[in-house]
């Protein structure tokens, strides 16, 4: 029987419990017949100022990620989702190789991850030099950078806004990320990425890209057109940066 409202697809997405933006993303970025089905990841301490923090914040995500996987694994997706990225990114390409093999392991299923997303999408543009932003702390960056080091992209700048809290990576305003995007730009720098999916960039990575006349990518957008495209899904979508418009 097809499901009556996912009737092309049905894609299972993790996300942690203290996300607030990244499931209204995706569910602004949908296209008839496609849902989006929420297993949460249980923070218990949110805490994530300093180093120390962010890595106590990815240990719980290890510990739980299981358990909300099986949880959304219920509904019978079809396809995984990442709703966070941090983990996707921690131990460069080889990390990012083992989280998918693990998510597979547990789920049977094909997932799109913000890590391979980014580099599909910056692949795509033909971008060699990038601006990235992210909410994280000093070691988050580190491991952004590393992540697109080894896929053969340089960082020519990276503006990490060390959010105290899981929370208040939700707390950005709009004028903060202009002003991060604005810093990690400059003439020689071919694209800007964002991570962080409890960032909330979609609507302004749109408005961005015709200010600044090159590509800009939010992590939510890059990781819905992933999950997508991998579903022979090519539905163009309004209002969320040229990717999923034109691509």
């Amino acid at each position: 029987m097809t499901d009556a409202l996912g009737w092309r697809a049905k894609f299972g997405v993790i996300a942690p419990s203290t996300n607030t933006i990244v499931e209204p993303d995706f569910y602004r970025m949908t296209v008839p017949g496609v849902t989006a089905h929420i297993g949460r990841i249980h923070i218990r301490d949110q805490d994530m100022g300093g180093d120390e923090g962010m890595e106590r914040l990815l240990e719980q995500i290890r510990e739980e990620i299981g358990a909300a996987c099986e949880r959304v694994l219920t509904c019978e997706p079809d396809y995984m989702v990442m709703g966070m990225s941090a983990e996707t990114f921690w131990g460069g390409v080889e990390g990012n190789r083992r989280f998918v093999e693990q998510i597979h392991d547990i789920t049977g299923l094909r997932t799109a991850t913000g890590a391979e997303a980014c580099e599909r999408a910056l692949t795509l543009y033909g971008a060699r030099r990038i601006g990235v932003v992210t909410p994280y702390q000093p070691v988050g960056d580190a491991n952004v950078v590393r992540f697109f080091g080894e896929i053969g992209f340089e960082v020519a700048a990276i503006r990490g806004l060390r959010c105290p809290t899981a929370v208040s990576i939700a707390h950005v305003t709009e004028a903060e990320l202009r002003a991060a995007l604005v810093e990690v730009d400059g003439p020689d720098v071919d694209a800007l990425v964002q991570c962080g999916t409890n960032l909330s960039m979609v609507g302004l990575a749109d408005e961005a890209e015709r200010r600044l006349g090159k590509p800009v990518i939010a992590i939510n957008a890059a990781t819905w057109w992933m999950a997508l495209r991998d579903n022979g899904i090519h539905d163009r979508v309004h209002g969320a940066g040229s990717l999923l418009r034109e691509h």
